[in-house]
Order: structure tokens, then C-alpha cells, then sequence
């Protein structure tokens, strides 16, 4: 009976424990993964913040910034996220070490009693106690029967002697991750709240952007007003001037009608006005806000002061500001053709002169600060604008 009870209670200990070792396990697991998840975002982050860092350092559309913004601050809020869910799961932890030291001290403290109890026992019967035990036997069987008894009862105080540097070292092993928990308790406070602070500035960040958008929007809504009412006037001077033109050529006849200088053959054989790249080009354009311009020309970027020079002869129909095309020269070639050289710095021809192919009409200058100094290039056929591009060299 007595070995049965010593082996049930044997069992018992095991069992439990395997099952606190388990837990154990279970709870250093999810922290460790918790903290690789916390690892990949911090990371991610790095990445973002280096890619604003060259956003910031190169020319680059708002639109760029907005987004790299977003993106930081939703790494953020996961990265916030996840630290609060290690910080519950590392309470869990310490909750439970917590128990376990102390389901431990308990237990130790019993068997600490129970151990010396039978230290004194021993000590009041005398080391001479168990050879006076058997040897009183008055048989045989009566003699076995208290040899097994004596020997479980060596067995038994040896394995609470055995529980007990096991509850020692257990307790130790436990107070040991106890402090490294509570450590990692205020490593983690700590860190959270200088990510709670971080999201605070990106979320202020996000704000003050917001309002560079919509400035920038109404910046942008209220410059498209102005060049579609430059363009508007553009066409109505040359609607005008080509009406008057007509008349005059019905009064003196057909054959003062004079044709164009500028011919179909033309197409891909125009030399440049000026030298540069191309800085916008005709048709829709989407801007970075989703408003949308419609040039009705080409933007050719070249350094203040360039000369530019007439694609083809023609005379001067206009010398002087457009609206948001500055200084503009409209040179007519004839024909109903038409070729428009905006912002410029200067203007060397006047209204009425007639100029020759490749001769300087004006210099580069710059009609929109946003836009820098560059050379707004038209071709008007018949009234209508065409791609001007189409008609430049493919080499200049």
C-alpha cells in the first residue's frame, strides 16, 4: 500500500511537472515569435525612413512623400500594436513564474517540515532503532515484513530529500526568470512609448501634409484657371488676327494669300528653337494632386537667357506678355499657321517684322517659378494646336 501511495505520488510531481514545463514552452515561444514579428516591422520601418531620407534629398512629387508618409506610420501603428501584445503576453508570463515560485516555496516549505520531523525522530530513536526493530521480531515473516517497511521508509526520505534540492534549484531557475521578465516588462514600456511618441509626430506629420495638399491643390486649381484663360486669349488673338488676315486677302484678292513656310515635308525636319529637354509635352498631363493640365505645346527646359531661335520665316503677329505665358512672340507663317514661343526673358523682335528661318526672336525665361526656366514652343495648323514634337528633329 505504502509503495503504491510513493509511486502515485511519484507520478503526480511528474506530471506536473511536464505540464508547467509545457506552459513554459508555450509562453516563451509566443514571445520569442512576437518579437521576430516586432524585428520584421522595425525593419521595414528602416527601410521606409531610408527611402524618405533620398526622397527628401532628390526632386520628387508630394505624392511620393504622402505615401512614404502613410506607409511609416502604419509600420508604426503595427509596430505599437505588437508590443502591446508582447507586453500582455510577457505579464502572462510573469503572472504565471509568479504562481509557479510560489506553488514551488509552498511545497518546498512542506517538505522542509516534513524533513525535519523525521531529522528529529531519527535523531530522539538513536542510530541503533532499526536493528532493534528487526531484531524484536518474533518470526520470520514478521522480520520481512518490517525490513520492507524500514526500506520504504528510506525510499521515501530520500525522495522528499530529492523533491527538495529539485524545489531549490527550481526556485532558484524561477526567481533567475522572474527578474529577466520584469526586466523585459520595462524594456518593453519603455520602448512602446517611444513608438506611441514616434506615431504621435507621423500623425502630425500626416496633418501638416494634408494641408501642403490642399494648398498645393488650390495653387494648382487656381494657375489651371489662369492658363485656361492665357489660352483662351491666345486662341482668340489668333482666331482674330487669322479673321483679319482672310479678310484682307479677299479684298486684294487670292493670290495675295501667301502659303504657309511651314509644309507637311517639314514634319520631323524643324530644327529646335532651343536646346534642352523636354520638360512637359502636349496633351492631358495628371499632376500629382489628380488635377489635370492640357498643354497645348511642349516644354523645353534650357538655362535662363538661351536664345531661341524661329523654326521657320514668317512675321511677328504678336510681341509682348500672355498671361501665364510671359513674354510671348506668335510669329505667322502663313497659310493659317501659326507658331507660339512662351516664357521668355527677353523679347528681340517687334509686331509686324518679319523674321527668317533660324533667326533669334527672344531668350529662355521662366513664366512659372515651378516650372523653372524653359521655353513653352506652340504650332497652331489652320487654328487647331498640333504636337510640336512631332515636327522638331529627333536629334538636337
Amino acid at each position: 500500500m505504502i509503495a503504491k501511495l510513493c509511486a502515485a505520488g511519484c507520478c503526480l510531481l511528474l506530471i506536473s511537472s511536464r505540464l508547467s514545463a509545457q506552459q513554459t514552452e508555450s509562453a516563451e515561444a509566443r514571445i520569442n515569435a512576437q518579437r521576430d514579428e516586432l524585428v520584421r516591422i522595425r525593419a521595414e520601418r528602416d527601410e521606409l525612413e531610408k527611402k524618405m531620407s533620398g526622397l527628401q534629398n532628390t526632386a520628387h512629387e508630394l505624392r511620393d512623400e504622402v505615401n512614404l508618409l502613410d506607409k511609416q506610420h502604419d509600420a508604426t501603428a503595427r509596430m505599437v500594436t505588437s508590443l502591446e501584445q508582447q507586453l500582455v503576453a510577457i505579464t502572462d508570463e510573469v503572472q504565471s513564474t509568479t504562481t509557479d515560485l510560489q506553488n514551488s516555496e509552498r511545497e518546498a516549505a512542506t517538505k522542509r517540515t516534513v524533513l525535519q520531523r523525521r531529522l528529529i525522530e531519527i535523531y530522539k530513536r538513536g542510530p541503533l532503532y532499526p536493528a532493534e526493530v528487526l531484531f524484536s521480531a518474533q518470526s520470520v515473516g514478521q522480520l520481512v515484513a518490517r525490513y520492507k517497511y524500514l526500506h520504504l521508509l528510506a525510499l521515501r526520505d530520500k525522495g522528499l530529500v530529492h523533491r527538495l534540492d529539485e524545489l531549490h534549484d527550481k526556485i532558484e531557475s524561477q526567481h533567475i526568470q522572474l527578474v529577466r521578465l520584469q526586466s523585459s516588462v520595462l524594456e518593453n514600456r519603455s520602448e512602446k512609448e517611444q513608438e506611441a511618441a514616434r506615431l504621435g509626430e507621423l500623425e502630425r506629420q500626416q496633418a501638416r501634409n494634408l494641408v501642403r495638399v490642399q494648398e498645393d491643390t488650390k495653387r494648382t486649381k487656381a494657375r489651371l484657371a489662369e492658363l485656361e484663360k492665357s489660352e483662351a486669349r491666345l486662341n482668340n488673338f489668333i482666331a482674330s488676327f487669322e479673321a483679319e488676315r482672310r479678310r484682307a486677302g479677299a479684298r486684294a484678292g487670292a493670290a495675295a494669300l501667301t502659303p504657309s513656310s511651314i509644309r507637311t515635308t517639314d514634319i520631323g525636319r524643324l530644327d529646335w528653337p532651343v536646346n534642352g529637354a523636354f520638360l512637359y509635352r502636349f496633351g492631358r498631363y495628371v499632376n500629382p494632386n489628380n488635377t489635370t493640365t492640357r498643354w497645348n505645346g511642349i516644354g523645353i527646359s534650357a538655362p535662363a537667357g538661351t536664345a531661341v531661335k524661329s523654326v521657320s520665316a514668317g512675321m511677328v503677329a504678336y510681341a509682348g506678355p500672355m498671361g501665364t505665358y510671359g513674354n510671348t512672340v506668335i510669329l505667322e507663317h502663313g497659310g493659317g499657321d501659326y507658331s507660339v514661343y512662351g516664357s521668355l526673358e527677353k523679347i528681340e523682335v517687334r509686331k509686324g517684322t518679319r523674321v527668317i528661318k533660324g533667326q533669334a526672336i527672344g531668350t529662355v525665361g521662366t513664366s512659372d517659378p515651378a516650372l523653372g526656366s524653359h521655353l513653352h514652343f506652340e504650332i497652331r495648323r489652320g487654328g487647331p494646336a498640333v504636337d510640336p514634337a512631332e515636327w522638331l528633329r529627333a536629334a538636337r
